[in-house]
Order: C-alpha cells, then structure tokens, then sequence
C-alpha cells in the first residue's frame, strides 16, 4: 500500500469515523427517517475519502463531515422536491447582529435535556421546528459547535446564525412550555430573589 493511501486510511480511521454516532443523530433530525439518514451517513463518509485530499489532517473534522451531510442532505432534498423551501426569517424580522450569546435564563440544551433522557415530546417539538431552525439549533446546543463552525457548516453569515438560534430556542420554548409544566418544572427566571429568601 503506497504511503499516501496508507495516510489516508489513517486520517479516515482516526479522524472520520469517531464522528459516525454525531452523523447518524443529526441526519436523523434533518431527514426524520433511520433508513435516509443512514444512506446519509454513507453518502458523507464515501464523499469524505473520495475528497480526503482536501481535508486539512488535524483539523476540524467534525465540522468538514457535518458540512459535507449537510449539503448531500439539500442535495437529495433538491431531487425530492426540485427546490428547497427556505426559510430566511431575517428579510421578516430584523434582528440585530448582537454579542448576546447567552440570554438571561437561558439553559443549555445539552445540560437539560440530551444529558438526560430525552423524552418523545421534545424530540417531536425539535423536528417539527423547519429546517434551517432545527439545523442551527442542533448543531449549536447539541453538537457545541461555534457560530463560525456554524457559519461554514451552512454558508451563512454569523450573524445569520445568531438571529437564527435565538428564533430556534424561543420557537423551542414555546413549543415544550406545556409539556414543561406538565412535567412540574417552573420557570423561575426573575425570580431568584424570591428563592434565596426560602
């Protein structure tokens, strides 16, 4: 086997394939279908050997893999349906290109929801967000990547990125407060105060 390929077996290996289990989860959520998004996953991971060359060894695979998923999924979406819908909410609601990353009472998504067990209602109120929400909101709370990994995972500008994850959690929040509440949590943001007094 010439050094190149041996190389590239190794890249693959050690920096591709950790990464399956990350795949499998967010082509699950981009296409709703175990079957699609293991296809999906192949797809990704054929592409990825195929372009091994271009690949930066070292750097951010996780990242490069989740792009290349990301554009065969709008390419197979392109084939199903000839044009993808898509969403560009800041043309309807102008939001600013703020630092706020962290908004008050916010809670992460991985500490209150994926570390735990992640009942069906959540799983439904997150697919049912529309695609370029889910997207950004997945690859942000879920996967930890930044808002420049983001940004180059969807071609989008970073700001871009922010309005659309502010939307993504308040969409989130609206859907889940029922089931929240049902569940015996309460939202005690503005109310830390009252607390400590207890």
């Amino acid at each position: 086997m010439a050094t190149k390929d041996k190389k590239h077996y190794q890249t693959f290996e050690q920096e591709f394939l950790p990464h399956i289990d990350a795949l499998k989860t967010f082509a699950f959520h981009l296409s709703y279908n175990e079957s699609d998004a293991n296809d999906l996953v192949q797809e990704t991971y054929m592409k990825a050997f195929r372009f091994i060359d271009k690949y930066d060894t070292g750097t951010n695979a996780k990242a490069w893999l989740f792009k290349i998923l990301k554009n065969a999924y709008i390419n197979e979406y392109r084939k199903k349906s000839k044009r993808p819908t898509q969403v560009d909410f800041e043309d309807i609601v102008n939001y600013h290109d703020t630092d706020n990353d962290v908004l008050p009472g916010y809670m992460d998504l991985r500490e209150e929801i994926f570390d735990n067990m992640m009942g069906d209602e959540v799983t439904i109120a997150i697919n049912s967000l529309p695609i370029d929400f889910r997207t950004v909101l997945l690859l942000c709370d879920v996967e930890g990547f930044t808002y420049e990994e983001i940004s180059k995972i969807i071609d989008v500008p970073i700001g871009t990125v922010r309005s659309r994850l502010f939307r993504a959690r308040n969409m989130l929040k609206d859907k889940l407060k029922n089931y929240a509440e049902k569940r015996g949590y309460k939202d005690m943001r503005g109310n830390k105060k009252g607390k400590e007094e207890e």
